[in-house]
């Protein structure tokens, strides 16, 4: 894919089911069942972005923040606005089971 963008993202790992929930400040609020030991919430958090945008997980990478709650999502071929957007249209709605 031809470029990339980032989207900024607030995580809140073991909630008690993955879902997008809305704005926290500047970033996608985004709640996951995972706790944040062993790379597990970030696994999760790059599955339910794909799952969302309908893309392959290769194409989502966290490339900052990988050990805090706030973090840097690059995203392939899509617009950041696009994909924000499309993340937040989801709200509410839990990940579906791969």
């Amino acid at each position: 894919m031809a470029s990339s963008n980032r989207i900024k993202v607030y995580v809140q790992p073991r909630a008690s089911k993955t879902a997008v929930v809305g704005m926290h400040g500047d970033a996608v609020h985004v709640r996951l069942a995972a706790a944040p030991v062993d790379n597990a919430a970030n696994e999760e958090l790059v599955a339910l972005i794909a799952n969302r945008l309908g893309i392959a997980k290769r194409h989502v990478r966290i490339v900052g923040g990988a050990a805090s709650r706030r973090k840097v999502i690059e995203i392939d071929g899509l617009a950041a606005e696009t994909a924000a957007a499309a993340l937040l249209s989801n709200s509410s709605r839990p990940m579906r089971a791969s």
